[in-house]
């Protein structure tokens, strides 16, 4: 072969070689954009928290199988619906029913063969006595495992709040007590409109016995310092000496109660009611007049949270500002 046909040749092969790298860089030139240009996501990772019991538990960046046992208030404020809910043998958390009637239930105690079957891939503890012993190893095998504590659970507002870190919803949870709050101080207002100065007290009827809201706890709480109910003196008494959210009270002592409305939360049985019917019982003012409010074993009373909270509130205005 001649020179001059070699070079032929060769700028010839040049040219195919030449074409076929634009053409290659031309059809890939949308899929192969630099990693440089590519915007960057906010996708959730896995983070350490400490609990309250000094664990340093990694929390998975997007639970989705999630067992809180007796929190569950604060999860559907949050908009987290666990994969099993609180129960005990004679009942769950019924006012949650609307956001929870298709969770199934598991027993209050979270025994391990229950938790194990139910796979969470995050397990959130309310009580110290929860993970006690070895407990927390136990849990743990099974998921990671935090524990709010018994000093925090003690406030609503502040477990709401840790939920709401823990899920990485902080936003949410301090949105749902705005909106509770904006509702409580409207509710308040109505009431000192509609029965300004005048008392309330609330019952818990049960196994043929009477126990009374503390001042300062659970629904006492929210009817005298949220709703700006005045404490009656019986309540104060006893909320002196009491030591849960709702303590014991005789009959004999109900005779005092001394409240413009009563608020009866009623999980009593037809064999033990007849103290519904004792002439002490019905001579109790608020009874007397007509100004007693009767809700079922059922309704939101005897819990804490947002959900429980505005319910009672709107129990509160049902019955009392017409």
């Amino acid at each position: 072969m001649s020179n001059r046909n070699k070079r032929f040749v060769l700028i010839f092969m040049s040219l195919i070689v030449l074409s076929i790298c634009l053409a290659a860089c031309g059809g890939n030139k949308t899929n192969n954009t630099p990693a440089a240009t590519v915007a960057p996501t906010d996708a959730p990772t896995d983070r350490k928290l400490t609990d309250a019991l000094g664990n340093e538990v990694t929390i998975p960046a997007n639970p989705q199988r999630v067992i809180a046992s007796y929190l569950e208030d604060h999860l559907v404020a949050i908009g987290i619906k666990p994969v099993a809910q609180w129960s005990v043998p004679n009942g769950i958390q019924d006012y949650l029913h609307d956001s929870l009637a298709d969770v199934p239930t598991i027993p209050y105690d979270l025994p391990f063969e229950a938790v194990t079957s139910f796979e969470p891939d995050l397990i959130l503890m309310a009580y110290d006595a929860n993970v006690e012993g070895d407990k927390f190893a136990q849990y743990s095998k099974i998921a990671p495992t935090f524990t709010i504590g018994d000093k925090l659970i003690a406030d609503w507002r502040a477990t709401l709040l840790k939920v709401g870190e823990v899920f990485g919803k902080s936003a949410e949870a301090q949105k749902a007590l705005d909106e509770y709050d904006a509702k409580a101080k409207a509710a308040k207002e109505k009431l000192q409109s509609a029965i300004p100065g005048e008392s309330a007290a609330a019952l818990w009827f049960v196994q043929g016995n009477f126990y009374i809201v503390s001042e300062k706890l659970s629904s006492g709480d929210l009817l005298y310092n949220q709703l700006g109910l005045t404490v009656p003196e019986v309540v104060k008494e006893v909320s002196a000496t009491g030591t849960g959210n709702w303590n014991a009270i005789s009959l004999e002592k109900l005779a005092e109660l001394d409240a413009d409305h009563l608020f009866l939360v009623n999980s009593g049985t037809d064999a033990d009611s007849q103290a519904l019917s004792d002439p002490i019982w019905k001579n109790i003012p608020a009874v007397k007049n007509g100004k007693i409010y009767e809700y079922p074993s059922t309704s939101s009373w005897l819990y804490a949270g947002t959900i429980a909270y505005s319910q009672v509130i709107d129990d509160v205005l049902e019955s009392i500002v017409k």
